[in-house]
Formats: structure tokens, sequence, C-alpha cells
């Protein structure tokens, strides 16, 4: 990475050296795989980005792109920082106040919309966009009948073949902006999921990802003729990081959906050496291959159980053997060597007798040329991957978050450690630091803090936020982590508030917990679901309310804890969360909560309780970890 390199002046070179190779795969009306070049989406994209300087979007400015996984998506976002922009991305499950907050927030005049529909949404909140001007759309028909006064709308493949045919010359004027590019601006800016509150920009410059782009060449081992499957939304900050990495080595992408039937059927056909998504697909496919062998003979059934057993067994030993367990504390690699030496002879032939009754399957049904899986966005669950390490399918577990644009550790393909998310990326300081500020070595829990070129400049017109959180340099994660003597690190838990869902949906709780309190059935709430499929909540009724329920209800109890375990009143409060957190009052599907567990006695202060009454969330998640467990069983 030189001074004045950017992520497009790459990915031009990357053009140059690979221009005939498939960049993507993207499905046709008949739902079969179409590769579009390098060279092509270089020429869509000097044709664009010609467009766009036309349209008078600026060096610095921002422009937005609301839309999921297209080709054109692609094209948008190398055009707008070629001229020097910035884009702001956000996916089409998004509100319209959220579309209309974000837009307005970055002051974007230009934004992609993906379809006429996604259009409507933000031209109902147009008093909330004043500054929107115009609206592209990457699918333009039918086109919006609601054509507010002071936006114009255009088809982006008009956009584009205007640009198309344009001079030579003319396109040279994209080629200079490209050259006139600088690794410190700004490459886009990325808003962190809110549920009502206000979403946070996250500033990211043209270094950041270089910085990940080169330096995962010393974990992952990718050559231009790897094939990303990807099942993830393009706009999400993993994804985006992923993509370019995939693209600076000339590799190619094939987008699918995170549908089972969908996204297997295209690893048939498409047959990819790697595949990014986050921890709930990975369990899904567990899942699947579980459910499947359910409906098989009861001899069937055994014999797979018996072989997922003794595969765990085996890689077990083998990563002894290999010395590749975490070493949180001091170990002898001699030792581990020679004590796994004989199960591991014993049990190889039979992993080996595995892999051809059971898991050789499951290999054809990825591809068949499956290298590696990378998953990130939360905590991959231990059963699952242990599933996969018994498999002989390698998943390589990583950390990131969207302030370090995002990835800042990966385990190594040659070397996974399990129950770790590998070491952090070369050039990655770090510092552990215990509750009253100490700095703590291997084998200690504290919160981590990192140093690096890629971290974000801050939070869009959010200085106080900031500063919250980025000190001398140094981001604090609010991850709780412990490190291994050899580099690698174990996510223990979150310090803040955030919860990161299985989907790798990130859900603040306290505007849902804010919501459930308006029941005046419901003192105190807390909600949970860190890695986990969905959100689950522990509740404190009000007392009075609970005794009345009781005597209309002729429940008869002694305890509190009595009636708390009450089928009927458990309902009743189920009902009441249903009726308060649903997406009339404005939440997502995931952001709603499923399960709940009622607690016959108050949070009290000096416990469960700050003086200030707010929640220590740790402190109840250790308190209640049976009662939490329960929720997802």
């Amino acid at each position: 990475m030189t001074q004045h390199e950017t992520v497009v002046k790459r990915i031009r070179t990357r053009v140059s050296e690979h221009g005939s190779r498939p960049l993507s795969y993207s499905k046709n009306g008949s739902g079969e795989f179409e590769p579009v070049s390098y060279r092509d989406i270089w020429k869509d994209t000097r044709s664009l980005g010609w467009a766009l300087m036309e349209l008078g979007v600026a060096r610095g400015e921002c422009v937005g792109i609301m839309s999921d996984n297209l080709r054109e998506w692609l094209v948008a976002d190398l055009a707008i920082q070629g001229v020097g922009a910035a884009d702001v991305p956000r996916g089409s499950d998004s509100t319209a106040d959220e579309m209309a907050y974000i837009l307005n927030h970055a002051d974007c005049r230009v934004s992609f919309v993906e379809n006429p529909k996604q259009c409507e949404k933000i031209l109902s909140r147009r008093d909330a966009v004043p500054n929107l001007e115009t609206i592209i759309l990457f699918e333009d028909y039918p086109r919006p009948e609601n054509r507010p006064e002071g936006v114009r709308i255009l088809a982006y493949a008009e956009l584009l073949a205007g640009g198309t045919a344009a001079t030579e010359e003319q396109k040279k004027r994209f080629d200079a902006a490209v050259d006139a590019g600088d690794t410190d601006e700004l490459a886009t800016i990325l808003y962190t999921s809110g549920t009502t509150g206000e979403p946070k920009g996250v500033r990211l410059q043209h270094r950041s990802f270089l910085f990940q782009m080169d330096r995962i060449e010393h974990i992952l081992h990718l050559t231009p003729a790897d094939i990303f499957l990807t099942v993830l939304p393009i706009w999400h900050s993993f994804e985006r990081a992923v993509e370019y990495v995939v693209l600076n080595y000339g590799a190619s992408i094939a987008y699918s959906k995170p549908v089972g039937t969908i996204m297997l059927a295209d690893m048939a056909s498409i047959r990819p050496t790697w595949m990014t998504s986050v921890p709930r697909i990975w369990e899904g496919i567990r899942a699947a291959v579980f459910r499947k062998m359910a409906k098989e003979s009861p001899l069937k059934q055994a014999i797979f159980h018996f072989f997922v057993g003794t595969g765990e067994m085996y890689s077990d030993v083998l990563n002894m053997f290999l010395g590749r367990l975490p070493r949180f504390q001091q170990r002898s690699r001699i030792i581990d060597s020679i004590v796994a030496a004989v199960p591991l002879l014993i049990l190889a032939p039979i992993h080996s007798l595995g892999n051809l009754l059971v898991f050789g399957s499951l290999k054809q049904r990825l591809g068949g040329r499956f290298v590696a899986g990378v998953s990130g966005g939360g905590a991959l669950p231990p059963h699952v991957d242990k599933f996969f390490q018994a498999a002989g399918i390698k998943i390589l577990e990583g950390y990131g978050l969207t302030e370090a644009g995002p990835i800042l550790a990966v385990r190594l393909q040659d070397a996974p450690v399990p129950g770790t998310v590998g070491p952090l990326l070369p050039d990655v300081e770090h510092k552990l630091v215990g509750e009253t500020g100490e700095l703590l070595g291997p084998g200690e829990k504290g919160v981590l803090w990192v140093r690096s070129p890629q971290l974000m400049t801050g939070y869009h017109k959010k200085p106080e936020e900031t500063a919250a959180v980025l000190r001398d340099g140094w981001l604090n994660t609010g991850d709780i982590c412990m490190f291994a003597h050899d580099g690698a690190f174990r996510i223990l838990g979150r310090e803040k508030e955030t919860i990161v869902l299985l989907g790798g949906e990130n859900v603040e709780p306290v505007p849902i917990e804010d919501a459930i309190l308006k029941s005046d059935w419901i003192d105190q709430v807390m909600v949970v679901g860190q890695d986990q499929k969905f959100l689950g909540a522990l509740v404190i009724p009000n007392e009075e309310r609970m005794l009345t329920f009781a005597k209309e209800k002729q429940i008869e109890f002694v305890e509190k804890e009595e009636l708390v375990e009450n089928p009927e009143f458990q309902a009743h409060i189920n009902r009441e969360i249903q009726a308060l957190v649903n997406a009339r009052t404005g939440f997502k599907n995931f952001e709603q909560v499923f399960r709940s567990h009622l607690l016959a006695n108050h949070f009290e202060p000096g416990r469960e309780l700050t003086n200030s009454q707010k929640i220590k969330r740790s402190v109840v998640h250790e308190m209640y970890r049976r009662e939490i467990d329960q929720l997802f069983t």
C-alpha cells in the first residue's frame, strides 16, 4: 500500500492482469449462472463514472446505495469511489425512516436505489431528505408514480448507456479522477444497525480496505482460480471487505442466497472453493444433514452418529498432535504430541472409513472442490465447529467490527486453532485491559483495544460518540477476550450492549426493552440473544398486576415463584411483549422477542443494577446463565 493508492486503483491493476477472467457469477432469468469478466465490469465502471461526473458528483461528497446484492452494485461502488466520492450503502430491508435518516445525515444529493419499491420508501419521507436531488434506479420498471417536485428519477441502464456512448477522451476525465485519488480519502460511510434510535455512520478510508487486502495473504492462500460463494448482503462490512480481498487476488465471486435449498443447489452448480457466511448458515447446513439422517433407518442413523463421534475425537487428538490446541496456559508441545500419538493411530483408519461412508457425500454437496469456509459476524457455536472438523471440512472463524473495516482476525488456513478466532492480522497492535485499567496477559480476561491503520476516522458528525471509543489512536472494541500464548484469542462476551445474532444482525437491546416497559404488566426486562438465532428476554412482572391476575383466574399459589411458572400467566406476558414489539410498531423480524423467562424477584442496585438503575448485563448473564440457556434450548 502506497500513500496515493486507493481501492479503485488496486482493482484497476487487477483488471489489467486478469481482464478476461470472470469477476462475478450472477443468475440470469433462467436461474443459470452467467460470468462477467473483470474487463466488462471495469468497462461499465468507466462509463458510469463519467456519467456520474456529468451529473455533477464531485470529489468528497457522499452518494447513497440503497440496495441488496446486484452486479450493478459493485459497478456503482467502484464508479463512486473512482470519482473521489464516498458511498453510503444500506440494504433493502431498511425501513423508510432508516433510509431517510442515513441519506440526510450523510448529505447525499444522489442515491442509487434497487427498485421502485425502495424508491417509494424514500419518497414517502421526502421531507426528511431535503437535499436529495437524484435517484438512480437499478431496476426501473414500473417507474414510481409518486414523483415529488425537486427529485429526478433516472434509470441506471440509461445512465450507463449514456456513459458507454461517451468518447474515449470524455471517459479519460474519469481516469484522471481515479489517478487523483489518495489513500486517506473517505471511501465509505457504513451505518451501524439501530432499532429506533439513530444509527452511527462509520467513516472508513481507502487505507482501511487496502490494509486488510494486503494482510489476508498471510492467512489465506487464494489464487485467481478460486470461486467464492457468497450469501451475505454486499453492503455488510464483512462482505464488503471480503469482496475487495477476492478481487485483489483476481478470483471470482458467485452470488447466492442464504436459503438452504438454493444455496446447496448453487454450490453443486458453481462448485465453489470458498464460502463466506455467518454462523447461522453453517449451523443450518449441519441441521439439514441431521434432519435428513433422522429420516433414515435406525442402522444408518447409528452408523452416522458413530462416525460423527469418532470424527470429533479424531479432530481433537489431531489438533493436540499438531500443537493446534489454544494455549491459554503453557503446554508442552512434545508431551501433547506423545499423548495424542496412540489415539491418533487408532482413530485414523476409522476416520478414513467415515469419510468414505458418511462425509464424502456432504463434501460433494458442497461442490466437491471446497477448500474452506470463513465464518464472521458472530461466534461460531462449538458444536457446529466440531461437526465440520469431524467431517474434514475446514471452517475458519474470524473476528472484527465495522469500526475496523471490519476484519481484525481470522484463523490461519495452514494451522487453524479451534475455539479461537485466530491471531490478529499482522501489524495490528492490541492491549487487553482489566476492570481497573490494568494491562493483562495471556490467559487473563479483559477488554480488547486495538490500534491499526484500518480503523475508522470516527463516527460521522458524532464527535462525542467517537471520543467514547477512540482514544489516542486506540479503539475500544467493547469485546471481552482471552489471548493464548501463541497469539490466538477467544471472544468471551461483549462489554457493550449490542447483541449480534447468529445471522450477523446487530441488535440494540435498549429500544426493545424500552418498548416492552411500556406495558404496566412488566417492571423490568433485559433482552438477550448474543450468538443465538433469535432474541429472548428475562422479564420481571409487576407484582400488583400479577396478584390481580391470579385472583381473577383463581390460580392458587403460595410463593411468587409458583405464579411466574404458571403457563397461563406466562402466555399472557408473552402476548404483552408481542403486542409491543412487532412489525407494526417499527421492529424488524430479527428484533422481535420470541421467548421470555419470568423472574419472581426484581433486579436490585448493587447486584444486577448500578446505582443509577442501569442493568449490569454481564452480571445478569452470570447470575441467570441457566435461565438464559433454557431460552435457547
